[in-house]
């Protein structure tokens, strides 16, 4: 018995090829002519070396499948799909697909039906399949690329700490938190963002311990972009911050899994992102940019007494100099005379008034800062010491600044270097000169105009609704204990409160440590 196969009409092949070859990103269903389905492929992939293209016979039918050289694992496409597929084993012709997909191997095969779908799989890794006569196609799930190995965070040196830290690979990044996290609570949605990398965020969160409300402004936000590509986790924090005018960060980023997975657990949510190893944290308080992970693992003592140090040398790195500009300036009866006669005499031949010799020191220790972090660390660290040396004693030699001056900025330096968060940091050095050119003008009154401004626009500052000077702002005092101050961990049994509703409970009363009343 002879059997006869229509093949589909040329018109409606047709019509299907130059639908999607019109736009690729639209739903466009595939053809069940295989040659017209490999031409559309050919066509939108031509000049492009790494695409292979392996045409076979699987049982009758011609078969296509598609990857990119260096994204798919080719020993486990030959071993596991051509070689059950060329097998001379007939397959069952009454429902073929569902044959060979019992036949192949793979733990991982999704049917597709769209050319969309299809160009999706093959720019992840994913093989796909073509069969002549069916308008499904396979996505094999055969992803294998290069990737860094897990080490120790560079950005987030701890003495105290796991040492993992995320990498590039976003699979690699959610199974990390998998591992620490157990629960099924933990949940991930992803969104793609960005028109030609389509890149995947991942927005991580705990079902019941976050707000709803938050999720959905995420993703809102989010879909918003219309961007060509996403190359870091900053191009995403600039589109979806609440103030994008502010120098003030209003997410918080980190490579560690384990500051990632406290912030979860206290209500707040995670976007990773795909190409890099830094995961964004919203929302996030003022007073968060200045906690370490280690202040949890330390004593409480210890703990608070670092806490303490970051915001007494937060004050010094932001108005040291301000405030000696504007004393040596307009304030000399501050002084003590002895004090004051000394300062005298090492500005003596100084021909730059103090405004001056501030901001030109500054600059100088910046233009260091950064060219220590920019070049090679074999020489990076001692371009900038020396640098920071020599630089320093010629110009107090030269008299072109004074000796107090060095002092100064040096102790400012080394203030700032207190500061946990790299972006926080930015925020500090950068407002340092404006309130510099303040005090150079009005003295303390200037100095004391720049701290309100700067608390006036920290008041009026959200993160994702939440208030940014949260709890002082908000007076909420289960959140206070957290703050300026670390308390023991047995006396923080409820979560901060950061949007909506929430899960108060964190942790079990009465769980002070001790001997038992027995006295045993």
């Amino acid at each position: 018995m002879i059997r006869i196969r229509r093949r589909p009409s040329k018109k409606k092949a047709k019509g299907h090829f130059r639908a999607a070859q019109q736009n690729p990103s639209h739903n466009t269903l595939l053809s069940k002519n295989l040659e017209e389905n490999t031409q559309f492929f050919s066509s939108l992939y031509e000049e492009s070396s790494d695409v292979v293209f392996r045409s076979f016979v699987v049982g009758k039918k011609g078969a296509t499948i598609i990857y990119i050289e260096g994204l798919s694992d080719t020993q486990k496409l030959d071993e596991q799909v051509l070689e059950t597929l060329l097998d001379k084993n007939e397959f069952d012709e009454t429902d073929f697909l569902l044959s060979i997909k019992n036949r192949l191997p793979i733990s991982n095969i999704k049917k597709i039906s769209t050319f969309s779908t299809c160009i999706d799989s093959i720019a992840n890794g994913s093989p796909v399949l073509l069969i002549d006569g069916f308008e499904e196609a396979f996505s094999l799930g055969l992803v294998k690329f290069e990737k860094r190995s897990i080490e120790e965070p560079q950005a987030e040196g701890s003495i105290r700490g796991p040492r993992e830290g995320f990498t590039e690979s976003l699979g690699v990044n959610t199974s990390l938190l998998r591992r620490i996290i157990k629960d099924p609570a933990l949940k991930m949605k992803t969104v793609h963002v960005g028109k030609y990398t389509k890149t995947k965020v991942v927005i991580s969160y705990i079902k019941g311990l976050v707000d709803k409300t938050l999720i959905e402004e995420i993703e809102n936000r989010l879909n918003r972009i219309q961007i060509d590509g996403v190359l870091e986790s900053g191009y995403i924090e600039q589109f979806i911050e609440d103030n994008p005018y502010s120098p003030f960060p209003q997410l918080l980023y980190t490579e560690r899994p384990d500051v990632v997975c406290a912030n979860l657990l206290e209500g707040r949510a995670v976007l990773m992102i795909d190409g890099t190893p830094f995961s964004l944290v919203a929302p996030v308080s003022f007073f968060s940019l200045f906690q370490s992970q280690e202040d949890y693992y330390e004593r409480f003592w210890m703990g608070t007494f670092v806490r303490t140090l970051r915001f007494l040398f937060l004050a010094v790195s932001l108005f040291l100099p301000s405030v000696y500009v504007a004393i040596t300036t307009f304030h000399q009866e501050m002084v003590p005379t002895d004090l004051l006669l000394s300062l005298a005499s090492s500005r003596e031949g100084v021909p730059f008034p103090a405004i001056v010799e501030a901001i030109m020191m500054e600059i100088a220790f910046e233009a260091l800062r950064e060219a220590g972090i920019r070049l090679p660390k074999q020489v990076g660290s001692a371009v900038s010491i020396v640098g920071a040396l020599v630089i320093g004693q010629a110009a107090v030699q030269a008299g072109i600044v004074s000796a107090p001056m060095i002092i100064i900025v040096s102790i400012t330096g080394i203030a700032s270097f207190m500061v946990p968060r790299y972006s926080i940091g930015l925020a500090i050095r950068m407002l340092r000169f404006p309130i510099i050119i303040l005090a150079g003008f009005l003295g303390l009154v200037g100095v004391m105009l720049a701290l309100i401004l700067i608390i006036i626009h920290l008041s009026t500052l959200r993160s994702f609704g939440t208030p940014y000077l949260g709890p002082i702002s908000t007076q909420q005092k289960n959140w206070m204990q957290d703050t300026f101050i670390r308390s023991p961990l047995w006396k923080m049994n409820t979560r901060p409160r950061l949007t909506g509703e929430y899960n108060a409970v964190r942790q079990g009363a009465n769980l002070k440590p001790g001997p038992n009343k027995s006295g045993e």
